[in-house]
Order: C-alpha cells, then structure tokens, then sequence
C-alpha cells in the first residue's frame, strides 16, 4: 500500500465510524482497486501516469508536460534499462502503461512485465502458453496493454484477451476472441471504453472476417461483435443485431465469406460522439481480379456506436485494394479549423500514401493529399467523391490458369506509406507528426484459391528502395493543407511510434538503435540516444517525484526484416534484443 491509498483508507474508516456513532446509515463507496473510466477518459490531460494507448481516448499522444524541452533535452541521460530477459528478443513494439509506480510493458511471443517506475525491479511476469499452431503473419509482436481498476488486459498471438491482476499479474480471466487454427491472431493494444474492451483481430492474410468486439472489462463476456464485411451479422448481448452491410453489394459470390478486413490496430474512441474509429484491413485475396467491387468495408475507417457496435458511417481508402495497403491506420481526431469553419475532424495517413482529412461527425472528406514519395497507384483522391483516381497501368495484371500476371511497379510498397506505427499531434503547433517511408514494390497476381489456415494472397512482391539517401522520414504535416512542413530522413525504415509534447519536442526511434528528440516546430535533431537494438515501440512520457521521465521499448523486429526483399537485406545486421528504457533529467 502506498501512502495515499493508506491516506484515503483511513478517511473511509473515519467516515463510517463517525456516522455510526451518529446514528446514521452511511454507505461509502468502496475504493478504486485502480484506474477509473473518469481517469482513462482524463489521460490526456493527467500528467502522473499513463492509462491509455496513445495518452488518452483520441491517441494524440501529446503531453502537457515541459520540463525536458528543446532547451534542456541534451542533458537527457538513462535513470534505468530493464532486460525482458530470456531467449524471446524480436520485435518490442509496445508503449508501456505507467501506473502507481509501475511501468506494465507487453513483450514478443505474448508476454507482460510489471517494472518498478522509480529501480527498474521487476515485479511480474506473465508468459502465455502459445500453442504450436499460430500462423502470425507480420512477427510475434504485441503493441501493448490497457489498465482498469485491478486489472491489466492484453491479446496473445493465439486469438484471445488475457486480464491480469495487475499487482501479482495473475490470470482473472481470458477468453478465446478467434479460430488460431484458422489463422486468427491478435497484436493490438485494446482500448476500454465504458467499462468495455474493445478489440479487434488480425489474421486478414489468411482469409479471416475482420471484427470489432467489446467485451466486459470484469468477466471478459462478449456484450457486442461487429464484423465489418459486408453479409455477416453482428450481435448484441447475444442476440442478431442487424447484418453488416448489403450482402453481395460489392463481392461477387461467396467471397464475402473469407473477405479480410481484420482489424488488427486497434481503434481511438470520441466521447463527444460515443464512437470508436477503427481501420479496416485489406481485403482477401490480395489478387484483386478475383473479388470485383469495392469489398466492403475493407481498407476503410469506420465509426462504431459504442453501446451498440453498430457502424455509423465509413470512409474507404483504397476501394478494390490490389496492392495490400489496407486501411487499418489510426484515425485521430482533433478539433480545428478548416477553411475557417469550426471542425470536429479526424486525421489519417494512410498505408496507400495519402493523408486523409474528414469530418468525424459524418466521415465527410475534407482533403486527402500524398505524404510520401510519388504513390503512382492513384494520381489524386478526388475531393467531390472521396475517391481515388486510379492509374490503370499500376494495378497488378490478372492472372491466367497456371501463370503469373504482368508485374507492375507500384509505390508505396505493400508495407506502406505508413504501417502500424502511430503518428503523433500537437495542438501546439497544430501538425502531425508522421513516421513515414519512401519504397516500391515489383507486384504480381496468381492463381489462388481458399483453404482454412493457409495463406490467402495470390500475389507475389519485390520491396525495392526509391530514394538513394533515405527510407525512413519523419514528416510534420499540416492538416489544414496537407503541407509538409518539415523531414527528417532516416536511411533505414522507420517502424517505431511518436510521441510530441508542449516542451516543443518530438520523440521518435530508429531501427538503427536510437531514440531522437527533434524540435517539434522546426524538425532540428535536438538529442539521441544509443538503446543497443532497433527501437520500434512507442515512447511516452509522464511526471514522477517532480520529474519527467521518457521510456521507450527497444527490440528490432516486426514485419520489414520478414517482408522486407531487398530493403531488408541493407539492414540484415541490426542485433534482436528486448530492453526497457527510462530516461529523465540529471538532478
């Protein structure tokens, strides 16, 4: 018990044994055993502790903090690494969660520790038992955890959510989300949402229905299943709550049935509209002559009602998607002004290239520009009807009965313009900051057909670089133009997630080992720091003893140095590792 938990334990007894005296009936409350729905809706603002994926409901990942600032940040030096030990050193893409003193980080192959805030000690550790048969396609990553009340609560390679006690890391529940047999996974961060966890899955390579579930944050019961491609029926505590979409609207035949679309990012939520956004993945297979229609609601944002799981509204990217790029990146709202109209807006850069602008209230676009190098699928995104225009020529060629289509060459790569890893927003300085990269690919179609637990691709792929002095670029961009407003240039990919905060900073890693701090409004490179392997988590920061501290995960891994081709192999020598990093101040 820490001093303040004694402090309000003693005032509750106080209270009741008062009003007994007095004759008086009082019932008083019991106590928190932790995080409360006020005070998750409240990360944003809190400075003590960090409760959510992303600092808060919308994931702007800003903090008012300041005192590391452009002014100080050189000074910045290690308070603590702490080793996830073992053999399981491959890809730590996770933002820790800081709480009461403790830093809950998820780590590869499905685990969760719980570290000592102030040494570094580990307190817990949770390893789950993964069976033999899990077909993750893009590395054995987890992205991160969420807290509420007693419990810690994350997803595991085989398909299920897992809640911990999150001061012994004890199993309180854990429930089966998917089919692991069939190629279901999960690598998501949850998000909690009214005393809900709402989740997604993953697994969309291998023909899987995309879905979005919210769950009882205290049994782990299912309260509401949307599936987000169209002919499948969601549900409502248990009974059918409308079918998704028109069936064979925008699939011909049966194809619906194994359509992709996994929701394998996780989604933001907006209190003001009660409405979850999650992006949608690529429709199945990638060979796009086989399924003609727009495949809904495949590489697509959607807005979910959060007390029913009904969609409200959507936005597709990348209609009749051919070249795997998805639509599952973070959808971000902010508020603003748009062509000097007040604006309740949301913010996407997506995996196809381009930055989306739309109106969150309705999923109204209000401007899609290209954030990246010459994507040359589409020439623009045409603003009267939201949708891209195509340049037939980049579409991969259909395949005949036993050989390969024509090959095109086709930018960005199918890892993206943007791929999981989150960009951050200054209300500050009113930019995103976006962790981008500039590639190609050779791609291809081929014959293919559907069998549970194989992969679904008909496609074949060649990532080639098309820059001489770069890959990765970190891009400040303004969401009233599109414009880009600065770069850094990295040589390799960048894969690791943004944190900005109102001391002007802009923190970010690099698979070459650093973590950097950049001037959030000019992108000077301010301070770096060595971790030993690719960072390619998701640093925060937050406030302690009168203090603040920035931790970041460092592990090199994920889907590039698997998908990578030729990009892959400029890098091959990056060491694996596993590595909890804290940094702060010298006093």
């Amino acid at each position: 018990m820490n001093i303040e938990e004694g402090r309000m334990k003693g005032i509750r007894k106080t209270l009741v044994a008062t009003c007994a005296l007095a004759g008086l009936a009082l019932t008083v409350p019991a106590m928190a055993e932790g995080p409360t729905m006020d005070e998750l809706m409240g990360d944003a603002e809190s400075t003590s502790d960090v409760l959510t994926y992303g600092m808060g409901p919308w994931q702007q990942r800003f903090s008012p903090l300041d005192a590391i600032n452009t002014e100080t940040v050189a000074k910045m030096v290690p308070a603590f690494a702490a080793s996830l030990g073992g053999e399981k050193q491959r890809g730590q893409e996770s933002q820790p969660i800081v709480y009461d003193g403790v830093i809950y980080v998820t780590g590869s192959y499905s685990r969760m520790f719980a570290f000592d805030a102030r040494t570094g000690e580990k307190l817990w550790e949770y390893n789950a038992r993964l069976p033999d048969g899990i077909m993750p396609c893009c590395d054995v990553v987890n992205r991160g955890a969420a807290i509420h009340g007693d419990k810690v609560i994350f997803a595991t390679l085989d398909a299920r959510l897992v809640a911990l006690n999150r001061k012994t890391g004890k199993v309180i529940w854990n429930k089966v989300t998917g089919d692991y047999k069939a190629g279901y996974s999960a690598t998501a961060a949850p998000i909690i949402v009214k005393d809900m966890v709402i989740t997604g899955n993953s697994g969309g390579e291998f023909g899987v229905v995309g879905a979005v579930s919210a769950r009882d944050v205290n049994t782990g019961e299912l309260i509401w299943n949307r599936p987000v491609i169209e002919g499948h029926m969601g549900t409502l505590r248990g009974q059918d709550n409308g079918i998704t979409g028109t069936t064979n609207a925008t699939w011909p035949g049966d194809m619906w049935k194994t359509g992709g679309g996994a929701t394998w990012l996780g989604g933001t939520y907006d209190p003001g509209t009660n409405m979850v956004f999650f992006g949608t993945g690529n429709p199945a297979p990638w060979n796009s002559h086989l399924r003609p229609g727009d495949n809904l609601y495949t590489s697509s944002t959607l807005a979910i009602d959060a007390d029913t799981g009904v969609i409200k509204w959507h936005y597709q990217t990348s209609p009749n998607d051919g070249w795997d790029f998805d639509g599952v990146n973070e959808f971000i709202p902010f508020d603003g002004t748009f062509n000097g109209k007040k604006r309740k807006m949301g913010a996407k850069a997506d995996r196809n290239g381009f930055f989306y602008v739309l109106d969150r209230t309705n999923g109204k676009l209000l401007n899609a520009t290209p954030f990246v190098m010459q994507p040359n699928w589409a020439s623009k995104i045409d603003l009267k009807t939201g949708r891209p225009v195509f340049n037939p020529d980049n579409r991969p060629g259909a395949p005949g009965d036993a050989e390969k289509g024509k090959s095109v060459f086709a930018t960005p790569s199918f890892l993206g313009g943007k791929n999981w890893m989150p960009m951050a927003y200054s209300p500050d300085t009113e930019m995103f900051y976006v962790p981008s990269n500039d590639w190609g690919m050779d791609i291809w179609n081929e014959p293919i057909a559907y069998k549970k637990g194989a992969a679904y691709l008909g496609a074949g792929f060649t990532i080639k670089p098309i820059a001489e002095d770069h890959i990765g670029a970190l891009r400040a961009i303004d969401p009233k133009t599109g414009k880009i407003m600065w770069e850094y240039k990295n040589k390799a990919p960048l894969w690791g997630g943004v944190l900005t905060t109102r001391g002007n900073l802009v923190f970010t890693g690099t698979p070459e080992g650093y973590l950097k701090a950049f001037d959030a409004r000019t992108g000077k490179e301010l301070w770096k720091f060595q971790t030993g392997s690719g960072v390619v988590g998701s640093p925060v920061t937050w406030e302690q003893d009168g203090e603040q501290y920035v931790a970041v995960m460092s592990g090199w891994g994920g889907a590039v140095p698997l998908w990578g081709g030729e990009v892959a192999k400029t890098f091959k020598e990056i060491s694996q590792g596993g590595s909890l990093w804290v940094f702060k101040l010298p006093r």
